[in-house]
């Protein structure tokens, strides 16, 4: 940027000074520093060498709803767009209501009044399964999953019970980590007569125990947490066979309402985060834009395409020449998201 304008730099510099001394300017500084950002890296797309720049697009598909009227949409509009995605698919009981309970932590209230959750995905979805089981996504909605693998998208194991594996996986043992996978995959592998090739551990919570059980699944790769490149996980020791391709962009309710961004930055805002020369694998869920900001998604694509932008499901990128290195998933807490998830760490951390 200070190449570019040598004022805007210098108006920078002179808010960053004095937000110390007046408050104000420090309310301005996120705004601010957003708009600059926006302004200078999202028109970019290309390589210095000309190459498109890639985006692998990752699609959660947490519940019920997500499924039913998410998926049908999100289909339609990668088929307008020329798109292929990876989509990760929850099977069994929508029980994800039952997270309410959580509202008596400060953390969470603080993100769903922030991201106005009510709106965002419906009274439907926020209650399911709070007074009763939930219905099992996979036997009534086996359609929608075979006309997401009919549309040659990449298919994926995201969760049995999604609200279980989040609320529980810091004391289920080995036993229950392996039912709890094995479920999933088996109806999921009914569902679409074949074996789901990849998996992503629900809200990226993983653990050693959870990637060496995946091992013993046929997995082409699994996507269990927060990061910057592709690596393979060593656990105990040892260098597991399955490559991490790990979520590198923020999901829209962990940045809405934060830094100045809002419905209509946050676009621009995701664009400015893309570049070359690293992974840019995007996370979006049925539940979010393949309902209420669906509009918003399509612009997001119409937009990126018209850049040169190409999307690509998260298997793709195994393709590429760039050397895989190992590396760790360790427990940590992220901006805008309440509760600790699998970050990629070096070794010798």
């Amino acid at each position: 940027m200070s190449g570019k304008n040598p004022d805007l730099r210098n108006c920078v510099n002179i808010i960053s000074v004095g937000r110390d001394s007046f408050p104000v300017l420090d309310k301005l500084y996120g705004s601010f520093c957003l708009a600059i950002s926006i302004k200078f890296f999202a028109g970019s797309s290309m390589t210095h060498t000309g190459e498109t720049l890639r985006v692998g697009l990752r699609i959660d598909v947490d519940t019920f709803s997500g499924t039913r009227f998410g998926v049908p949409a999100l289909l339609e509009t990668l088929k307008r767009n020329n798109i292929k995605a990876s989509f990760f698919f929850s099977v069994g009981p929508d029980n994800m209501g039952r997270h309410l309970w959580r509202l008596l932590r400060p953390a969470f209230l603080k993100k769903m009044l922030r991201s106005n959750a009510a709106s965002l995905y419906g009274w439907d979805i926020l209650l399911r399964g709070t007074l009763w089981p939930g219905p099992k996504i996979g036997e009534k909605l086996g359609y929608v999953i075979r006309a997401a693998a009919a549309a040659e998208h990449e298919i994926g194991l995201h969760a049995w019970d999604h609200h279980a594996w989040q609320s529980r996986l810091d004391r289920m043992n080995g036993q229950a980590v392996d039912q709890h996978i094995r479920q999933g995959f088996d109806c999921l592998t009914k569902i679409i007569a074949a074996s789901p090739v990849c998996s992503a551990a629900p809200s990226w919570k993983c653990s050693d125990l959870v990637l060496d059980k995946k091992e013993q699944f046929p997995f082409q790769y699994n996507s269990d947490c927060r990061g910057t490149g592709i690596f393979y996980p060593m656990v105990n020791g040892r260098q597991l066979s399955q490559p991490q391709i790990p979520a590198t962009l923020p999901t829209y309710d962990e940045v809405i309402g934060t830094g100045g961004i809002t419905h209509d930055t946050y676009n621009d805002y995701i664009l400015s985060l893309l570049g070359p020369g690293k992974l840019n694998i995007l996370t979006i869920h049925a539940e979010v834009e393949g309902m209420a900001l669906n509009s918003l998604f399509e612009r997001f694509l119409e937009t990126a395409r018209s850049r040169g932008i190409a999307f690509h499901p998260l298997g793709s990128f195994l393709n590429d020449s760039m050397p895989i290195e190992p590396g760790r998933i360790v427990p940590e807490e992220i901006p805008g998201r309440e509760g600790w998830v699998g970050v990629q760490a070096p070794l010798s951390r």
